[in-house]
């Protein structure tokens, strides 16, 4: 195959860009550090406001060390951010721009189970 692309084009009219290596390995970490169902949760939580690392256990009814692990990975990839008070740390999302990845994916999947239902004659 030569530097042209098969298929003649973009999708949707937008023209291809291209990245580099060190962007992918990024926007990889990025979506790995997503793909972890309470990580999911935690934010979730943390859409509504600040929290503690006890109010999120409460939250999620995870415990509180694999709680404080998540964290610590969302933590690590800029998604989150921490403030200590004393003994309690407390979370925030420091890159709303999460919830915009997360609901296009959500509403991508919603309509894919909708379509789905449908030709199974649900709902």
């Amino acid at each position: 195959m030569t530097s042209e692309r098969r298929g003649g084009g973009s999708r949707g009219g937008k023209p291809a860009r291209e990245f580099d290596d060190q962007v992918l390995e990024l926007v990889a970490e990025r979506f790995q550090v997503l793909a972890e169902p309470m990580r999911l949760r935690i934010l979730n939580q943390l859409r509504g406001g600040e929290m503690s690392v006890g109010a999120l256990v409460d939250a999620t009814g995870g415990r509180q060390a694999n709680i404080s692990r998540h964290l610590s990975a969302l933590l690590a990839q800029g998604i989150v951010n921490r403030r200590k008070e004393g003994v309690f740390a407390y979370y925030r999302i420091e890159d709303p721009k999460i919830f915009d990845l997360c609901e296009l994916v959500c509403d991508s999947l919603q309509a894919r189970l909708t379509a789905r239902q449908h030709a199974l004659g649900g709902r």
